[in-house]
């Protein structure tokens, strides 16, 4: 699994690189095997005017099957991360699990 992290109108830090990829790590776990990239687009949209501005957006490609994309915006850039991953890992399991009953019983 490739993973692309971006920031966006600021600065990524160790730190914070670090942070994403272990979340994504832990997030999307069980179906590694089947993902080929993960974009990752860190961005703070009203710069430092503030609000809930901090913006996740994933695009995570899958072998065989439409990318998933996930967003999410809030006031602190590692609760967007939070989110996002979390919300990312439930759907890629469920898109695995739909493609595999798909297989199991024919189309």
């Amino acid at each position: 699994m490739i993973i692309d992290i971006q920031a966006r109108n600021f600065s990524l830090t160790k730190a914070l690189r670090s942070y994403t990829e272990r979340r994504l790590n832990l997030a999307l776990n069980s179906g590694k095997d089947h993902i080929q990239r993960v974009i990752i687009r860190l961005s703070d949209i009203n710069g430092p005017r503030g609000g809930a501005d901090k913006r996740c957006h994933l695009q995570i490609m899958l072998g065989g099957l439409p990318c998933v994309v996930i967003e999410d915006t809030e006031i602190d850039l590692y609760e967007a991360i939070d989110r996002a991953t979390e919300r990312a890992g439930n759907t890629v399991v469920r898109k695995l699990g739909r493609q595999q009953d798909l297989f199991r019983h024919g189309r």
